[in-house]
């Protein structure tokens, strides 16, 4: 199994940036799907993005295409996600998660079989 920690969270304004990170540990990292979930008060957790293990398939939702971007580096253990052009619904907690069906890129959070404990992001108007 892979034990994964988010780091990166904060508060920042509206139009700004931030990067997420998240490390990896235990097993091969390179066997895993790596993505990036999203909770808001009171709402589901919704997908944001993920990519395969090798880097050469990226896939986001709807509300976060073109200001998001979603990167690894397996040689670090290390998934990242750049968000850009932030709005205050972006506030959420944020989680990374590992799928070890490594050979699927899914948006379903059920699919994914490891998580951190998240890392909250605040967007002020």
């Amino acid at each position: 199994q892979v034990r994964v920690v988010e780091s990166g969270g904060g508060l920042v304004q509206a139009g700004g940036s931030l990067r997420l990170s998240c490390a990896a540990s235990g097993d091969t990292f390179s066997r895993y799907t790596m993505g990036w979930f999203r909770q808001a008060p009171g709402k589901e957790r919704d997908f944001v993005a993920a990519i395969s293990w090798n880097a050469g398939n990226t896939y986001y939702g709807d509300s976060v295409k073109d200001r998001f971007t979603i990167s690894r580096d397996n040689a670090k253990n290390t998934v990242l996600l750049q968000m850009n052009i932030l709005k205050p619904e972006d506030t959420a907690v944020y989680y990374c998660a590992a799928d070890r069906n490594y050979w699927r890129l899914t948006s379903r959070a059920d699919d994914y079989d490891y998580w951190g404990q998240g890392t909250q992001v605040t967007v002020s108007s």
